[in-house]
């Protein structure tokens, strides 16, 4: 008799576990906004939520340790005139994250490492091109200050935030709504899903279609795809019977499906969350209680299912925490963070691991803090992998980074002297001039400490001998 071989994976034990209520953050209106995003962004320092809000729209951002009951007077970032519609954490400063909104604009905005005392209402700045609602952001994972940002308008404009500038706009590829948009690893492609059915390989540089594939998902509703490690690209939708299904696909070879399953009935859009260390893609679905996972491997069946993490409350969203963010110490995997109607649950997934030493199978090096081009450099040309750190040690968190912004002046149409490299303008060397007049300045405001020092003295003096009197 054969006997059936089990197919060997350090992952095939993985399982989720949602926190213990203390751990949870109560007291939170969640959005009820009609719109297939994920409504929720977490980061190594933070936790942010789309929420509700009057007259116009609003998310509140929490630090990680400020578990329990949000007090309902907590400060919120508002600024849209519209709902708001998608948040995206800056893989490359934890204080920055980015909103889209209905009233057609893109805000950037600088989170304090401290609890506000009132509502941050300023962004950093706001970026306008859209002539619709702006639903997906997408910051790129490599180079500096460069974000993309997709409409209703299906427009999909590239930014420079550091100049304020539109790098690229790409408005004849797609001509229906865009339901996703994902970078690769190095962020010279990108995929993109269409109301129109497309999946799209695009090179943003180049604004041309790589390579393309009509009716990925037979289904009208929406589909989404990520890239994986391995250069396939992962997607989800729906059958023409309207069964939610995966597929996975190679983009040099787009007639067969490498993978395709069918899963169940529901009409969920399936969120997938894609882990680059480790293979795993995560489905959380809206309105889903469950999150399925599966393992993406080089041999068949491709896609292997591991398990289902289940639960009674449906999901309104999911945040997913980058890899830095999580607790090595305790072989966590992956971290979500689950929004209720009212409240936001992290659930933790972890391998099973007898032992208390860093397990260096779990956790290769992974993309850090670090952008390793700038945004003109990429604009170019160039190409770079992440800057990646090893996460022995634990990740912690660089203090609080302010994200300068340089506005260009539209009225200089010299061309610039010499190769062009985008700088921050912290990092831009310091003309002559410049130098001097700071010098000026730190010597003018000592002397002017001096006089005041000496003015408080002579009051001191005074304040003395008037005692010295009334005794």
């Amino acid at each position: 008799m054969s006997r059936r071989v089990v197919r060997q994976s350090k992952f095939r034990h993985v399982f989720g576990q949602a926190a213990k209520a203390d751990q949870a953050y109560e007291d939170i209106r969640v959005s009820k906004v009609t719109w297939d995003s994920a409504f929720c962004a977490v980061n190594p320092k933070f936790l942010a939520i789309i929420v509700e809000a009057g007259g116009g729209g609003a998310f509140i951002v929490l630090p990680l340790a400020k578990t329990g009951r949000v007090d309902k007077n907590y400060p919120l970032v508002t600024g849209h005139t519209g709902p708001v519609l998608d948040i995206d954490w800056c893989p490359h400063n934890d204080n920055v994250i980015a909103s889209a909104s209905d009233d057609t604009t893109v805000m950037v905005w600088q989170i304090p490492d401290y609890t506000p005392v009132r509502n941050i209402t300023e962004p950093v700045i706001t970026l306008e091109g859209h002539s619709k609602r702006v639903g997906i952001l997408c910051w790129h994972p490599t180079a500096r200050n460069v974000l993309l940002s997709a409409g209703g308008d299906n427009v999909i404009i590239i930014w420079n935030v550091g100049t304020g500038e539109a790098l690229l706009s790409l408005d004849d590829i797609h001509p229906d709504v865009i339901h996703s948009v994902c970078w690769n690893s190095n962020g010279s492609l990108l995929a993109t899903t269409c109301k129109d059915k497309t999946l799209r390989i695009i090179d943003p540089r180049k604004s041309q279609v790589v390579a393309e594939r009509f009716a990925a998902h037979e289904g009208m509703r929406p589909m989404r795809a990520v890239f994986t490690r391995l250069g396939h690209i992962f997607t989800t939708g729906f059958t023409r019977m309207s069964q939610r299904e995966l597929g996975l696909w190679d983009p040099n070879n787009f007639e067969e499906p490498v993978a395709l399953q069918e899963m169940d009935t529901s009409n969920g859009v399936l969120l997938p969350f894609y882990d680059h260390d480790s293979s795993i893609v995560y489905l959380c679905g809206k309105g889903d209680s469950s999150i399925r996972y599966f393992e993406i491997t080089d041999e068949p069946p491709f896609v292997h299912y591991l398990n289902t993490f289940s639960s009674k409350e449906p999901q309104r969203g999911m945040g997913f925490m980058p890899k830095r963010g999580l607790d090595v110490s305790k072989c966590e995997i992956a971290r979500f963070y689950k929004l209720h109607e009212r409240k936001c649950e992290p659930i933790v997934m972890t391998v099973p691991r007898k032992s208390d030493l860093f397990q260096d199978d779990l956790y290769p090096d992974t993309p850090g803090p670090e952008p390793a081009l700038e945004a003109d450099e990429w604009l170019s040309g160039q190409d770079a992998e992440p800057v990646l750190i090893s996460l022995k040690e634990g990740y912690i968190p660089p203090k609080h980074r302010e994200l300068r912004i340089t506005k260009r002046n539209i009225l200089d149409v010299r061309p610039p002297a010499g190769p062009r490299r985008s700088q921050s303008s912290s990092e831009a060397p310091l003309s002559q001039h410049t130098l001097e007049t700071l010098l000026e300045e730190i010597k003018a405001l000592r002397e002017r400490v001096q006089a005041q020092e000496e003015r408080i003295t002579a009051l001191e003096n005074m304040l003395c001998e008037l005692v010295d009197g009334t005794d």
